[in-house]
């Protein structure tokens, strides 16, 4: 596990683009937070470490965003909307194993199709009373491939 505070979005944006630069094909990331925890401005980040030059928004309609102009593709899930029907209809694994990084917002709507080995990160706000911006981010590696992650973030960091 890993926790860093973070005192606005753009610090936030910053912790993305360092782990977007260790991010492997059908690596799998989980972001639980509440509305407006920062889980779009973090895929922000990871688009821009990925090289993505695009508008990265939240796809709650559309339920999934695909950018493929970067390193890697990016496959930004929002299943918000699955809360009463899962996932089992849209072929998600499609997603998890289609040679990019598929993002997840809201997982709990989806946990019977998700894969055992992923990276989970939780968002909180508001780490301090005193400032909204302030964002704490507890990293959670489920496999060896996201326990290393994690430890090549923690390097990435202190440079």
């Amino acid at each position: 596990m890993l926790e860093i505070k973070s005192n606005g979005p753009n610090e936030t944006q910053m912790v993305a683009e360092k782990l977007a630069a260790l991010l492997q094909p059908n690596d799998l990331i989980l972001l639980i937070g509440d509305l407006g925890s920062g889980k779009t401005t973090f895929t922000q980040g990871l688009a821009a470490g990925l090289k993505i030059d695009h508008h990265v928004k939240s796809p709650t309609f559309n339920i999934v965003n695909e950018y493929h102009q970067g390193r890697l593709p990016l496959f930004h899930l929002d299943v918000y909307r699955l809360e009463k029907t899962g996932g089992a209809d849209l072929g998600l694994e499609e997603y998890f194993n289609g040679g990019g990084v598929s993002v997840v917002e809201w997982p709990k709507f989806i946990s019977q199709e998700l894969p055992p080995e992923f990276l989970q990160i939780k968002l909180q706000r508001g780490v301090t009373i005193h400032d909204d911006d302030q964002r704490k981010l507890v990293f959670t590696a489920n496999g060896v491939r996201y326990q290393q992650l994690l430890l090549d973030l923690k390097l990435q960091l202190k440079k």
